[in-house]
């Protein structure tokens, strides 16, 4: 029997995790808590060094955080943004591949893994200070280079336009696409019945903000992050056990990763031969290879 929930998984990365309820979270709150810290000593200016896993006060919340390899002070540190649904446990076989040549950070967004529960619904705007809280204590001044996975690759694209102090790179495994609500509206339509019909009417809740973190997956347009490398990789195949409507979700999934190219004039995109929407898990060859790849390319030109 199809598991729904797997499947939408591929558009919202709820993989597994039933669908909860997002809500306002406290925003300025956050904002507050990051204006409030303490002005970097020379020790914290390249974020902290810890190796392992602790829990970080960002906005009045409580962040579990996993650090781990090393690198040189303006080499950029990479961060790991696991899909919706899931904690940074899922990243840890990837983060263990890369620490060998990098630093390399993830972490729980709100509502997910360890990390506390929001306040009510999230918007991007949340998220996005919630991760730049993260990134201060993690990172410091140094570049980055966000690596992430559906939920976590939309929120690292939506992150990038507004932070190019910092985001010199992006790495987009089946990110969530830009317009997903208007998108399966279109490939699965109001008549459909059966399995189709629950994929459709299960995915536009989970967007509205019934899922782990109470994020609103709101549809919007691409925005440029300036010219930075970006390698956008989708999966092969998906849809199989909805094959009245699998060709129809294949033409919008990959149309809409193909939209996610608008970050940058140097953007890539690939098709992970093999690969389901678990691109790290499925190919983790081609995971680490891109992330690699990318943050050299960063590197160069910090």
């Amino acid at each position: 029997m199809l598991k729904t929930t797997a499947v939408a998984a591929t558009f919202c990365a709820v993989a597994g995790a039933g669908i909860v309820g997002y809500g306002e979270a406290t925003a300025q709150a956050a904002e507050a808590q990051v204006r409030a810290a303490p002005t970097a000593t020379a020790s914290h200016r390249h974020g902290d060094s810890f190796s392992g896993t602790k829990k970080i006060r960002v906005g009045g919340y409580s962040v579990s955080v996993s650090c781990s390899g090393r690198s040189a002070a303006r080499k950029p540190v990479v961060v790991l943004m696991a899909g919706g649904g899931d904690g940074l446990d899922t990243m840890a076989g990837l983060q263990k591949s890369l620490s060998k040549k990098a630093r390399v950070c993830s972490y729980d967004r709100l509502g997910e893994g360890e990390s506390d529960q929001p306040i009510g619904t999230q918007t991007i705007n949340d998220s996005s200070k919630i991760l730049t809280g993260v990134l201060d204590r993690i990172t410091g001044d140094r570049p980055v280079v966000l690596a992430g996975h559906s939920l976590g690759g939309l929120i690292a694209a939506r992150y990038a336009p507004d932070h190019r102090d910092r985001v010199k790179g992006l790495v987009l495994m089946d990110a969530t696409i830009p317009a997903l609500t208007a998108g399966i509206s279109k490939a699965i339509p109001k008549s459909a019945t059966g399995m189709a019909a629950e994929l459709r009417d299960q995915t536009i809740a989970v967007n509205e903000g019934q899922n782990p973190e109470k994020f609103i997956i709101a549809d919007a347009g691409v925005r440029s992050a300036g010219n930075i490398p970006v390698q956008i990789i989708r999966h092969e195949s998906q849809y199989a056990e909805v094959p009245d409507y699998g060709p129809a979700l294949e033409e919008m999934w990959a149309e809409g990763q193909h939209q996610w190219r608008a970050l940058s004039g140097r953007s890539r995109i690939s098709v992970a031969a093999g690969s389901g929407h678990y691109i790290h898990v499925d190919r983790p060859d081609l995971a680490v290879e891109a992330i690699q790849r990318v943050t050299a390319q960063a590197a160069a030109r910090s």
